[in-house]
Formats: structure tokens, sequence, C-alpha cells
């Protein structure tokens, strides 16, 4: 299948890119919006709350998933990756690959009947595998586009030419299991936005984790993975319990700088970690007034209005002890509880804190792929494999007409990451308009 149009391209549909293309479409530009999940939504979905407000994520991002779903100038390509691009600014022509859901998006109305009936279980990506999912599934409960997909690598119509109890359970006859991906080619395409997001260093560098017992000690826990242990949504119903015994944790201990601003990893600042730690730790209070938290730190860095705010009252108000430190080393005892050992770097002396539950904040990294997206697309990366962005101008990448925002090229939080896109959707809508 063809289109044709003088449009716009966003790649990546968190929240940035959502933005951007609502910024270019409400200028009565077309916007086709590609992302490589089943839904758009990105990590800001899989957050419990947004810091310094502590407002809900998925109400204030709902709003806009579905805005963007509805516009009349968005097209959106979810379950959907950019294969090829050409041409220069005011006329690229790019090709979508469009995956097969082997499910009929114009029929499926997300009743669910299908995933209940599916007999598989496997691990839910979305949820950090911390719950199972069925291999017919939606990838998260609020997703946009609502329509559910066939996991094919676990599917056992695929797997072992057995099962096909979905096709059965689906009274509107969604499931289609002859569905074929799709090539879409977009011609005179303006300008293009990149904004997919990042990944996390536990994603393909867990040995970053190990000295902190992640994945030998079962109360050692990562950041994302704590927020959707407080999310209701999530995988505990809002209600943190350990993994190891199933009680509510008392003391919990935020450890800083998991992987980032260090020699053997990755040597930057993440940027955001302070703000969320002292975020989690606040809402794990409000979950429980008894609750004891210990922030764990090199520097505190909170740059943002109203963030150092947001830490003192995180101290005085949600009994928080920020301890300035360098762990050396966690072990457990025989109930499993993590016991942490660190330099105090106020008095020098080498000190032991038993917690029940231990949260690791780890660095931020680029995205999966994003060496083969920059080839594609004929950009520069940075030393750290971030987008490299011209100097004093942030959302504009080493080729004309092609211009990026959020963590793609610097860890942010969502406020700058929403300024961002506003910006690099107002720079390619003067490549397609003028100005």
């Amino acid at each position: 299948m063809e289109k044709s149009s003088k449009s716009a391209l966003v790649i990546g549909g968190g929240i940035a890119g959502i933005q951007a293309a609502l910024d270019l479409a409400d200028m009565g530009i077309h916007v086709d919006m590609v992302e490589k999940k089943p839904s758009i939504g990105g990590r800001m979905a899989q957050l419990d709350k947004t810091f310094p407000t502590n407002d809900c994520s998925i109400c204030i991002l709902a709003p806009k998933l579905s805005e963007c779903y509805r516009h009349p100038n968005i097209t959106l390509h979810a379950y959907s990756e950019v294969q090829k691009v050409e041409g220069t600014a005011g006329n690229f022509t790019v090709e979508i690959l469009k995956r097969a859901r082997y499910v009929k998006e114009s029929e499926c109305i997300n009743c669910g009947l299908c995933a209940e009936k599916c007999p598989m279980r496997v691990e839910d990506e979305f949820d950090r595998e911390l719950r199972k999912r069925r291999a017919i599934y939606m990838y998260y409960l609020q997703g946009v586009p609502a329509i559910m997909t066939i996991d094919k690598e676990k599917c056992l119509w695929f797997t072992k030419n057995a099962c096909r109890i979905c096709e059965k359970a689906c009274e509107k006859e969604a499931i289609d299991f002859d569905q074929q991906d799709q090539t879409i080619t977009l011609n005179n395409v303006g300008s293009i936005v990149v904004a997919t997001g990042y990944n996390l260093i536990e994603d393909f560098e867990k040995e970053a984790l190990n000295i902190y017992g992640y994945g030998k000690f079962r109360n050692v826990v990562t950041a994302l993975e704590f927020e959707r242990m407080e999310c209701a949504s999530g995988p505990q119903g809002g209600h943190i319990k350990r993994f190891s015994d199933g009680v509510t944790p008392k003391k919990i201990a935020f450890l800083q700088c998991i992987g980032s601003r260090s020699d053997r990893y990755k040597k930057y600042c993440s940027s955001i970690c302070c703000m969320y730690t002292t975020k989690e730790a606040m809402i794990a209070y409000e979950h429980d007034n008894s609750l004891e938290s210990y922030v764990f730190y090199i520097d505190m860095r909170a740059g943002g209005k109203g963030f150092q705010s947001f830490l003192r009252r995180g101290a005085s108000d949600y009994n928080i002890d920020y301890i300035k430190s360098k762990i050396a080393q966690i072990d457990i005892d025989k109930d499993e509880n993590p016991i942490i050992v660190y330099e105090d770097y106020d008095d020098g002396k080498i000190k032991q804190l038993k917690v029940d539950l231990v949260v690791l904040a780890t660095c931020i990294i680029p995205p999966e792929g994003i060496e083969d997206m920059a080839k594609l697309l004929g950009i520069e990366l940075n030393d750290y494999n971030f987008i490299k962005t011209t100097p004093f101008i942030p959302v504009e990448t080493s080729k004309n007409g092609i211009f990026t925002c959020g963590c793609v090229h610097e860890p942010m939080d969502i406020p700058r990451s929403v300024t961002e896109a506003s910006g690099a959707a107002a720079r390619a809508a003067e490549v397609i308009r003028g100005g």
C-alpha cells in the first residue's frame, strides 16, 4: 500500500513523540507516527506518579493518548518500524514495516475474551517481567490503540500448530492467523522527528547490578520495577510487598548512580534519578506512614524548577534520610533482609544498615537499535551513543530536516521532554511550511 502526502514523520510514541505529533497536527500538518510497541505511551505509561507534583502519570497521559489516536491529522502506525529513509529535507521517502498482529484492527473491541481463554503464560514486558501475561494480550491496560496482539513467538499455533482457542472465543471473528506483515511507503515527507526514548542498563548490562545482589537477592529491585510495584495497575495492585515473603517493607534503601557516573560502565549522570527516587519514597510513605526511607547518594542533582524544595519536603515530611556515601556491598541475613555496607562520607566510617527492601536507581542508556536507526537516517551519534545535536540547538540533528527530542539524545525528565518536543515540532513545521 502507498500513501502520498506532504507530511511530517514522528518516530517514537512516548510522551515526547506524542507531544510533537499533536503540535504538528494542530498546525494543520499531517503526521505519520511510528511506534514499534503494540501501543503508544512509552515509559511514562509505566510510571505511577510524576515529579515534582506527584500527579498520576496515566491521568496526564491518557487524554493525550486518546487525542493522538483520534486526531484527524495523525495516522498512527503502531507495532511498526521504519525500514528505509531516502531523500532530503522537504522531500523524504520513508518505508515502514507494519508487523502483523494476527488480529483485525477494524474488528477487535478489546473485550478480552480471547486472552481469558488463552492457555499460554509468558513474561510481561510492560510489567518488567514481574507477572505473566497471555500469548494474546493488550500491551497495557490503558493502551492505545486498544487492540489485542498475538505474540507469534509464544503462541501455540505458530510454535506447535496447535490451539487456536482464541479464534473460537472471539465473537467478533477478529482473529486472523493468515495476516501478513505490510510495507507502507510514505512520499513527500517534509521533516522527521526522532523521539525513540531510552532503555535502562539492566536491559543489556545486568552485570552492572551484580554487586548489589540484583537477580540474586529477591528483595533487591530496580527503580522501574518498584514503580510497577507501587502502581495500582501493577502486579501487586498498588500494595508494596517483598517478593521473598509478601510482607510490606518498613525500611527501604534507595541506591543512586547504579551503572552511571562510572568508569567501568557509563560516565554520564542519568539526570532524573535523584528526583524520581524521592518521588518513589514519597509515594511509598503515603502507602504506609510508618515507613523509613534511606537514600544513599554521591551527589544530589536537582536542577529543575521546584526540584530543591521537593527534596527538602521529602526529608521533612516523608521520613526520608539522605546519606552521602559509597556502597561497598550488599549481603542478606537468614530472613533475606538486605544488609548494606557503606562508607559514610560525613565521618569517613564504614557502617552497616539492615533494611527490608533495596531499590536501585539504574542508568539510562540509548534505546535499543539506535546505531541502526542513526545509519538509516544518516545522522550522527555522540560519544555515549545518544543522538548528536547541534550545539545550543538541542532539537537539531546533524542532518537537515531531521530533528529530535527527549531521552534519545540525552537523559531528561518529562517536563523537559515535552518542552523539547514542542521545539522539535516547531522546527519541523518550518521545513514544511517555511519560516
